[in-house]
């Protein structure tokens, strides 16, 4: 396969920058694969993990939360809200961090911060079912 440039930036940093064999990612409308020569497009993302492809067939999976993903004849590069490498996640905060939110839920005294809560309860579950288990 022919490789094609990729990179994934965050607020927090700069997380994949090199040739790539493809790329899969959670655009808002489903899950594209992105190879050498795809036409150009312009999509934002949902929750979900970016998949990397190398030419060594060495495959690198990220957790995305939002962002925008762009293909033009340079590249794909992904804006994301968020991002973090699937092998960095502590599992057992994760779901801690979910009961903290359902209690947050439980104990919510207006629709506001009950709806907050949920929003948050919501994305921890995305991410606990991106890392399996």
């Amino acid at each position: 396969m022919a490789a094609f440039h990729f990179e994934l930036v965050s607020p927090e940093k700069h997380l994949f920058s090199g040739d790539v064999e493809s790329v899969v990612a959670p655009g808002a409308d489903g899950q594209f694969t992105v190879l050498k020569d795809h036409a150009p497009v312009m999509t934002t993302l949902k929750a979900g993990v970016v998949t990397v492809a190398g030419g060594d067939g060495k495959v690198e999976k990220l957790f995305v939360r939002g962002g925008f993903a762009d293909v033009n004849a340079s590249g794909f590069t992904i804006l994301a809200e968020q991002a973090i490498p699937l092998a960095d996640i502590d599992v057992a905060k994760v779901d801690a961090d979910i009961q903290d939110a359902r209690e947050d839920i439980a104990d919510a005294t207006s629709d506001e911060a009950r709806l907050a809560a949920s929003d948050k309860l919501a994305q921890l579950q995305e991410l606990r079912a991106a890392i399996g288990g």
